[in-house]
């Protein structure tokens, strides 16, 4: 089964790692890419990060007082296991799962449904930004 999710602009925004196409399939290695991924022209320096992410975690509370009480970072990445629930400023949801691909663009928040391990490339100064701000929430 295809779980595909496209923008607006027919860029992808999540699909299964084996629905990723293949570019090279030889022994011992196989390639897949899947184009049109984000865009991330004007980024700047990118921070790899990995999260591990307990069922029923929400970050909107965290998020509170941010433009649109909303992650105002672009995040590539893989959901190594879990399952999670992006809801966006427009109202829209996507939900993504173990082994997935995904782009989040700015202007998110995350819910986790199963306990998850995440590994997201994200602009380090406005993932910092907003990681910054949700320390402060915490300690608030």
């Amino acid at each position: 089964m295809v779980v595909t999710t496209t923008d607006e602009q027919g860029g992808i925004m999540h699909i299964t790692r084996h629905d990723i196409p293949v570019r090279i399939d030889v022994a011992g290695a196989t390639a897949r890419q899947a184009k049109d991924f984000g865009d991330a022209t004007g980024a700047g320096t990118m921070g790899g990060e990995y999260f591990s992410l307990a069922g029923g975690t929400d970050i909107a509370p965290l998020l509170e007082g941010l433009d649109d009480d909303a992650c105002h970072a672009p995040h590539w990445g893989y959901m190594l296991t879990g399952t999670v629930v992006v809801t966006y400023t427009d109202g829209t949801e996507e939900t993504c799962a173990a082994e997935e691909l995904f782009f989040w663009p700015a202007g998110h928040s995350v819910r986790v449904v199963d306990d998850a391990e995440v590994i997201l490339f994200s602009p380090q100064v406005e993932h910092g930004q907003v990681i910054d701000h949700m320390l402060a929430r915490l300690a608030s």
